[in-house]
């Protein structure tokens, strides 16, 4: 069994995010682009994450103002601890509110399946064999 630092796990999903790996529904808000890399990755890097190291998906919405713009994912580690690595894409005001804990469904994620494979191919390439989805 393989062991990574949660450091290098970061590097590897932060090294793999990009134009093609972005949700379409905020490219449509925003397009991405490097200077906020983790603009419209928190799904499929949630689920990269879970793959890795199990726990919980955490959702919440995504409010600026009186107007929401979506949902927000991340990561609850068995410990308790949250973690979420795309929280940085937040620039403008944006808050995430109603935080609960969602069952991860069966299989590969249909909506994102092509952006959820590429990300774990790239943090593959730069970690080394991942263990199947959780």
């Amino acid at each position: 069994m393989t062991v990574w630092t949660l450091g290098e796990i970061e590097a590897a999903l932060r090294a793999s995010w990009s134009a093609d790996t972005c949700s379409p529904d905020d490219v449509a808000r925003s397009p991405w682009h490097p200077d906020n890399p983790a603009w419209g990755h928190c799904d499929v890097t949630a689920l990269v994450l879970h793959d890795l190291l199990g726990g919980e998906l955490m959702l919440g919405e995504v409010w600026h103002g009186a107007e929401q713009h979506g949902y927000h994912w991340w990561n609850r580690l068995a410990s308790g601890v949250e973690l979420d690595l795309t929280r940085s894409q937040f620039v403008d005001g944006q808050q995430v509110v109603g935080a609960r804990p969602v069952a991860r469904p069966p299989g590969p994620p249909p909506r994102r399946l092509r952006e959820y494979q590429m990300l774990r191919e790239r943090v593959a390439a730069r970690l080394g064999p991942l263990p199947s989805h959780a």
